[in-house]
């Protein structure tokens, strides 16, 4: 009996061990997870095994979400053409979740990225056909006025500031209006884009957007806030993106805390629709 009772407290001190180490293991693991994992730390009777196998599953599923946008990525090979994998992840992220709030025509897998943070001699708009891993455009566009030259710096959603605004946004119809053909643009960031409608920040064509304005200029010309296209691509670009896909305007110069940022979320939508992006 006096050797049981001693097995027993043995037993009893191993479990608390057991606990303790979990505790601390994922302490260190949860910094590193993707999104909030439920997960209950306490001392069970059943062991810290429920625990570990919880975060190792969250992590795998996270490594799966890393992994397919990467191979994504890798396919669509945007990288050859100026586009980072940084502001490629953040628009698909937000992609996402447009599509899991019901933003966008889920028929078409299009989403089209403006990265900002590029000169406006570069082509820094690319247009994204994720069903067929292919790059539909490449092309040169211009900033607001009141953003800056050559480089964007500035940012906003007030009417009347010339600045380009930033975040996602879901195209909409066409009309003829005093540049053309152009296309209205539905801002979904509350405070960064919301006004952009108001503000008749659309895309359109403009003769200031070429290559021929900026070897004399040394930069592209400047709407008033309107992500401006050359004039044989205007329509082309248009067509292919309006009514219902997803437009994301990046810059590192703004934080930018937008709802469909939520990453937990994205892979979520990745995962009910079987990784088919």
């Amino acid at each position: 009996m006096h050797q049981s009772s001693i097995t027993k407290r043995k037993e009893r001190r191993h479990q608390r061990r057991r606990s303790r180490l979990a505790k601390r293991l994922l302490a260190l693991v949860a910094p590193l997870l993707l999104g909030p994992v439920a997960v209950n730390i306490s001392p069970s009777k059943a062991g810290a095994a429920p625990e570990i196998a919880l975060v190792t599953k969250a992590r795998m599923r996270g490594a799966d979400f890393e992994v397919g946008l990467r191979t994504l990525y890798t396919q669509l090979a945007p990288e050859t053409i100026g586009l980072r994998y940084e502001v490629f992840r953040e628009a698909m992220i937000g992609y996402l979740n447009l599509r899991r709030a019901g933003e966008l025509d889920l028929s078409r897998k299009l989403l089209t990225i403006v990265d900002f943070e590029q000169s406006s001699t570069q082509k820094r708009l690319y247009v994204l056909d994720l069903e067929q891993k292919k790059v539909l455009f490449n092309s040169l566009v211009a900033h607001g006025r009141g953003s800056g030259d050559d480089l964007a710096n500035e940012f906003s959603n007030e009417p009347e500031s010339f600045k380009s605004s930033l975040g996602f946004f879901v195209t909409g119809e066409t009309y003829d209006g005093k540049h053309g053909y152009s296309m209205h643009l539905n801002g979904k960031d509350e405070g960064y884009n919301s006004n952009a409608y108001d503000r008749a920040v659309v895309v359109h064509a403009a003769d200031y957007v070429s290559e021929e304005f900026i070897k004399e200029h040394g930069r592209l010309g400047r709407s008033h806030g309107c992500p401006a296209l050359p004039p044989a691509l205007n329509e082309p670009i248009i067509n292919t993106i309006k009514d219902g896909t997803c437009l994301f305007l990046y810059s590192p110069k703004e934080r930018l805390e937008s709802k469909f940022l939520d990453q937990q979320l994205a892979m979520e939508t990745y995962f009910e629709e079987g990784q088919a992006i």
